[in-house]
Formats: structure tokens, sequence, C-alpha cells
């Protein structure tokens, strides 16, 4: 198998640990700011434990996120699951997603690492993942990790 280049996106929030530990481990959580912009996610299954995993579904709901999808050939709605392989709370979280959505690509599995570290009344987290299986599908994973950080981000603003 090849070995994919990692990228990392940096972000500090202002907030606790726990509460962005939290965004990331529960179901509400998830459900709050997964995905990209246009998309909601609902959780259908959430098992923290290494070995096991979060389950998904994705859809788009963004009238323009919507055309997007059935322009590319690609559900408005797709199933994801991934496997965590490290859940150290709370600072660390790595797990490997499955990509199986794309269509003529073989599955395979793409690793992150979120690494969160309290700096006096903030949260520096670094996300770190592996690239996808080529230059374009790379640069829509990046956009869209960077949509769900604004979201995230959102979120725990709304918060505070």
């Amino acid at each position: 198998m090849k070995v994919r280049p990692k990228l990392t996106l940096e972000r500090t929030f202002q907030a606790s640990i726990d509460e962005v530990w939290e965004l990331w481990t529960t179901k509400e959580g998830i459900e709050s700011w997964w995905g990209p912009e246009g998309f909601s996610v609902v959780v259908r299954e959430l098992d923290l434990r290494p070995g096991h995993g979060l389950a998904y579904t994705m859809s788009a709901v963004a009238p323009e996120m919507i055309d997007y999808m059935r322009k590319a050939g690609m559900p408005v709605s797709n199933e994801h699951s991934i496997r965590f392989t490290e859940v150290d709370p709370p600072r660390r979280l790595t797990y490997m997603e499955k990509v199986d959505f794309i269509p003529d690509v073989e599955t395979y599995e793409v690793e992150t690492v979120i690494h969160l570290e309290q700096v006096g009344d903030a949260v520096r987290m670094v996300l770190t993942f592996e690239s996808m299986h080529d230059d374009h599908w790379t640069k829509l994973a990046v956009m869209g990790r960077e949509g769900e950080l604004v979201r995230l981000a959102k979120v725990l603003a709304a918060r505070q």
C-alpha cells in the first residue's frame, strides 16, 4: 500500500479541553458541527473504545450541495464509518475513516489524529490526517476539514 503524505491543521479555541473533547466524542457534539457546510450528520452508532467506532449518515442539505453531489454522480446521503485506534481522554483521539464513497475508486482508509492541549483559557487543537488518493480529492478533503473546523469554532463560541 502506498504511503500518503500527512496534512496538519491547527486551531485555538476559547474553551476548555473538556468542551472540545465532548464535541468530538458525543452523539450530540458530533451532530452539532461535523461535516462540511451545507451537510448534516446523524450518528447511528458511537463506541469510543479502540477497535470500535462511529457510524453516521452525512447528507447534503443545502440546495447547492445537493446539486453538487448529483452532478458528481454521488448520492445525496452517504453512510460513513470510523474505527477508533487510540482514545486518550481528553487529549488524543486517533481513528481510521473508511473512504468508500468515491465513484470508481477502490475503498481505502485515512488516518486522523486529534491532539488537544489546554493553554491557559484556550485549547490548542492539532488535527493531522493523511492525504487522499489524488490531489483533487485531497483539496476537497482539506476544504471539508477547514469548513468543519469553522463550524466547530461557531458551536464553541455560541457556548461562551
